[in-house]
């Protein structure tokens, strides 16, 4: 029992990981793969924000309140992102 209940946790890790370093790879095209670019010469620089202006933004991004000339194409971005997804999104890029 031990040891399904250890493949079945290293498993979910495992998962979990792969899933934040996709999530990771499509902001890198714009952002940069530390987050480290102003996306089109526009965006605030990721890695320089808080943790909360980062989960702060991409939930405006979802419900529309943030973003400015910006909104349009990040919606389609974020729109589907859980919250374990944002915050872990955070965690990633913010150190």
């Amino acid at each position: 029992m031990k040891k399904i209940l250890f493949i079945l946790l290293t498993s979910a890790i495992a998962l979990c990981a792969t899933d934040i370093a996709a999530l990771a790879k499509k902001c890198a095209a714009c952002h940069g793969a530390q987050g480290e670019k102003k996306a089109l010469n526009k965006s605030k620089i990721m890695k320089d924000l808080s943790k909360e202006e980062f989960i702060s933004s991409l939930k405006g991004y979802q419900n529309g309140t943030y973003g400015g000339t910006m909104k349009n194409l990040m919606l389609p971005q974020v729109k589907d992102l859980s919250e374990e997804q944002i915050q872990a999104l955070a965690d990633f890029y913010i150190k």
